[in-house]
């Protein structure tokens, strides 16, 4: 397996998901997952480019990659943003409104002071770590890509993807590792059906599962919505106790 850029930084994004809690560093390194993916694809030449974008050869299916990978990134742009701020206070009055000021002030205080914590890491930290030795060591085992550079690469995706949904602490993180074992999913299927003795790739089910990544970070905002209606939270703790 021939380590490259790329492979790196699809490997770095997807452990940034799985590491971090906090929506802004995850939601960009999904977006740059996506664009790292995109030029993997390109770099590959599973379809060659049949676009001439702005001068560039581009292929329809590098293209198709990179819009559904941003569209999904802005729907849960706009979702986070969203759901992280709080509404509905007009019907409190100017008494209610102070204390919630004030304990909006010693949160961010709190939030502020608070030490970094090396034990909120350890569980992400050492499932991804048992992640990587498993990409590294189920290509060898049980290869289904056509190379093992591929295998390497939906293997991490896959088991990252479970483990982001396994340590999830609200329900954006748990889009956030559907997402990845989607690509996973998408990025396998578009190296096995290129193979050479294989059907060949077809732009209508690239163009379907890339469909379903939107319609996936659909739902996830629909679900979101739904949830903040309740809860006025997105933390899973919550949704547990209620």
């Amino acid at each position: 397996m021939v380590v490259t850029w790329l492979l790196i930084g699809i490997g770095v994004t997807a452990a940034v998901v799985l590491l971090f809690q906090d929506w802004r560093p995850t939601l960009l390194a999904l977006l740059l997952n996506y664009l790292i993916q995109t030029s993997f694809l390109a770099d590959q030449s599973f379809v060659p480019p049949d676009l001439n974008l702005l001068g560039l050869p581009v292929s329809t299916l590098v293209l198709i990659k990179l819009i559904s990978g941003v569209a999904v990134t802005l729907i849960l742009s706009i979702t986070a943003l969203t759901f992280s701020q709080e509404y509905g206070f007009e019907n409190l009055d100017e008494f209610g409104l102070a204390e919630l000021r004030r304990a909006t002030r010693a949160m961010q205080r709190q939030r502020a002071n608070r030490p970094f914590q090396l034990s909120d890491y350890v569980l992400p930290l050492g499932s991804g770590v048992l992640a990587l030795l498993a990409s590294l060591i189920l290509p060898r085992i049980y290869p289904i890509a056509p190379s093992e550079t591929i295998d390497f690469v939906w293997y991490w995706l896959v088991l990252t993807g479970l483990l982001t949904i396994a340590t999830a602490s609200n329900l954006l993180k748990v889009g956030l590792g559907l997402l990845l074992c989607s690509s996973a999913i998408d990025l396998l299927y578009t190296a096995v059906v290129s193979a050479p003795g294989a059907s060949g790739l077809k732009l209508m089910p690239i163009g379907l599962l890339s469909l379903f990544n939107m319609l996936l970070a659909l739902a996830l905002a629909y679900l979101s919505g739904l949830c903040y209606g309740r809860l006025k939270t997105l933390d899973l703790s919550e949704l547990y106790r209620n």
